[in-house]
C-alpha cells in the first residue's frame, strides 16, 4: 500500500486576489466568505482536503497590506504566523504585465522563507490565453518558485493541476484530521461570517470595514427541524447603524434574507434568523473588543 502524503499549505496574496474563492473551490464547499472588498478574511481559516493520496490542510490568510488599526495589525500577525512551519506556500496573484508595489512587498517578505513557494496566477479567465506568458515573465525572477500554475478559481480551471502539484511537494505522513473533516471552524463562526459576507455585499464601501458579527444564540428546536439564530452586527458609528438598518428596516431585512438562505444550505434545515445592530465606537482599536468578537490571540503565534 502506498504511503499517504500530508502537510500544511498557506495561501497568501494581496487582498481580493481570490484566496478564499480558491480554497472554497478546492474543498468543494463554501467555508471562507468572499467579496470584492478588501479585508474580507480576518482570521486564519483551516480547511482540509482528503483523498486517496493523502491530506492537505490549507490555511487561508488575510490579504497582506499595511495595517491602519489594531485589527489590521492582528490580521498581518495572523498571516505572518501562518507562514511559519508549513510545508508549502501558495502565493496568489492576478494576471499583470508589471509587478506592483503590493506584490513587490510580498516578494521581499518571501525571500527570507526557506519553504518552497508555488506562484498561482488566478483569474486567467479574465485575459487572453497568450497574455499568461506576460505575467509569468514579469514574476518568474522575483523568487526561485517551485512551480508556476495558472488557474481560474471562479471558473474551475486548472484546479486539479494545482492540487496535483501541491501533493507532489508534500512529505509522506499520516492524516492530521479525521478524513471527514473539512474545516476547523465551528458552525457559529461560519454562520457569523456568512452574515458578514451578505452585509459586505449589500452595504456601501464606507461601512463594511467597520463591522463584525456576533452569533448570540444558536439552537435547534426540539419539535421541528428549525434552527433559531440570533446575531448582532457591530458597527462603529450611529450613522452606520442607520445605513445597516435601512429605511423601515429594508437593508437589515435584505442582509438577513440573503444570509438565511445560505445558512440553510450549510445546516441542511430551515433557519429562523433574527438580526440586531449595535454601535461600539472604535472597536477595531480595542484589544478587549477584538477578543470578544473572536479575533484570537493564539492565531498570532
Amino acid at each position: 500500500m502506498a504511503e499517504t502524503k500530508s502537510g500544511f499549505v498557506t495561501l497568501i496574496g494581496r487582498p481580493n486576489v481570490g484566496k478564499s474563492t480558491l480554497m472554497n473551490r478546492i474543498i468543494g464547499q463554501k467555508i471562507a466568505i468572499t467579496s470584492n472588498k478588501p479585508q474580507t478574511t480576518r482570521n486564519r481559516i483551516e480547511t482540509v482536503l482528503t483523498d486517496d493520496r493523502g491530506q492537505i490542510v490549507f490555511l487561508d490568510t488575510p490579504g497582506i497590506h499595511k495595517a491602519k488599526n489594531k485589527l489590521g495589525v492582528y490580521m498581518q500577525k495572523v498571516t505572518a504566523a501562518a507562514m511559519k512551519g508549513v510545508d508549502l506556500i501558495l502565493w496568489l496573484i492576478e494576471p499583470d504585465e508589471f509587478v506592483g508595489g503590493g506584490d513587490a512587498y510580498i516578494a521581499e517578505r518571501l525571500k527570507n522563507q526557506s519553504t518552497k513557494v508555488i506562484l498561482v496566477i488566478n483569474k486567467i479567465d479574465t485575459i487572453p490565453h497568450e497574455a499568461i506568458l506576460s505575467t509569468i515573465n514579469a514574476y518568474k525572477d522575483l523568487l526561485d518558485f517551485a512551480e508556476i500554475v495558472p488557474v481560474s478559481a471562479l471558473r474551475n480551471k486548472g484546479i486539479k493541476d494545482l492540487v496535483d502539484t501541491v501533493f507532489k511537494y508534500l512529505p509522506e505522513g499520516p492524516y492530521f484530521f479525521d478524513p471527514d473533516t473539512i474545516t476547523d471552524q465551528p458552525e457559529r463562526a461560519i454562520v457569523a461570517e456568512m452574515i458578514r459576507e451578505k452585509a459586505l455585499h449589500a452595504l456601501s464601501d464606507e461601512v463594511p470595514h467597520g463591522i463584525a458579527v456576533m452569533v448570540d444564540e444558536m439552537h435547534d428546536r426540539d419539535d421541528k427541524p428549525i434552527c433559531d439564530i440570533s446575531a448582532t452586527i457591530i458597527c462603529e458609528r450611529e450613522s452606520h447603524k442607520g445605513i445597516i438598518i435601512g429605511k423601515r428596516g429594508s437593508m437589515l431585512k435584505k442582509i438577513g434574507t440573503n444570509a438565511r438562505l445560505e445558512i440553510e444550505r450549510l445546516l441542511g434545515c430551515k433557519v429562523n434568523l433574527r438580526l440586531f445592530v449595535k454601535v461600539k465606537e472604535n472597536w477595531r482599536d480595542s484589544e478587549v473588543l477584538l477578543a470578544n468578537y473572536g479575533f484570537k490571540k493564539e492565531d498570532e503565534e
